[in-house]
């Protein structure tokens, strides 16, 4: 196995959580040294040319970030028309944010049953939501909430204008109301020209 590689893995799923030297010691099962010397051969590899992204330490957690002299071209990205039309899990990512804020990665993970750590970035590139300090919890996670250009975006005044999840429930009923009735009165339909074919 290749820890250097795994080291690597892991600081992918963490993302901006980042890391911290314990948890990596306890996961991979090795000392400290070995820990440092996996993460001080990882940092110089990134350093390359041939790399766009380095590894920081930052708030006593190693973390992957990208290269402040590539900055003009990820901004680009954001400006890109293209890249402004929110995936359905962005949209997804936002309303629970928006709904329980302010919450942590992996509180949203928790919700949403999948990895929101690339989702949460894009939205962050994107201004759609901030940091806002760090949790009780352990590991003392980053917490997040929806930004003024979020509100402009989905053009609310406040957060308070958000409807209510009562709403939204009643609305989902009554398409599922809809949906049943329109269902009923076309299986007489079928049947009759089921009928009609005899």
């Amino acid at each position: 196995m290749n820890k250097e590689a795994v080291t690597e893995g892991l600081l992918f799923v963490v993302g901006e959580d980042g890391l911290t030297l314990t948890q990596l010691m306890d996961i991979l099962t090795i000392e400290k040294e070995e820990a440092m010397s996996i993460l001080s051969n990882l940092k110089a590899k990134y350093e390359s040319d041939t790399s766009g992204i380095r590894l920081n330490f930052l708030g006593n957690t190693f973390k992957l970030t990208t290269k402040k002299e590539h900055k003009e071209y990820y901004q680009k990205l954001i400006e890109n028309p293209e890249s402004n039309t929110l995936s359905q899990a962005a949209l997804e990512t936002l309303a629970i944010i928006a709904y329980n804020q302010p919450m942590t990665r992996i509180q949203v993970d928790e919700i949403r049953g999948v990895n929101s750590g690339q989702v949460m970035r894009k939205l962050v590139a994107k201004n759609f939501i901030k940091e806002v300090g760090r949790s009780d919890a352990v590991g003392r996670p980053i917490l997040y909430k929806t930004t003024s250009d979020f509100l402009d975006y989905f053009g609310l005044a406040t957060i308070e204008e958000l409807p209510k999840i009562e709403e939204l429930k009643v609305g989902e009923m009554e398409e599922k109301e809809t949906d049943l009735y329109q269902s009923k009165y076309k299986e007489p339909e079928e049947k009759v020209e089921e009928i009609e074919e005899l």
